[in-house]
């Protein structure tokens, strides 16, 4: 289960929105919103977050 509110805390630290991550990973909107509330992305989703986001410890984000 993936750690919602740090990953929003990054989210908010780049000064980026949910809308713009969603547009990176070629994903609806309404559909990152969904896989945010339940906290369950696909893999390859969270390799594109990593690297787009610069998340240096992946583990206690998307492993917590």
């Amino acid at each position: 289960m993936i750690n919602v509110n740090k990953l929003k805390g990054i989210i908010a630290e780049q000064n980026l929105s949910q809308r713009k991550v969603a547009k990176h990973l070629c994903i609806r909107e309404k559909t990152f919103y969904e896989k945010m509330k339940k906290g369950v992305f696909k893999s390859d989703e969270i390799a594109k977050m990593i690297r787009y986001l610069d998340i240096s410890n992946p583990m206690e984000i998307f492993f917590a």
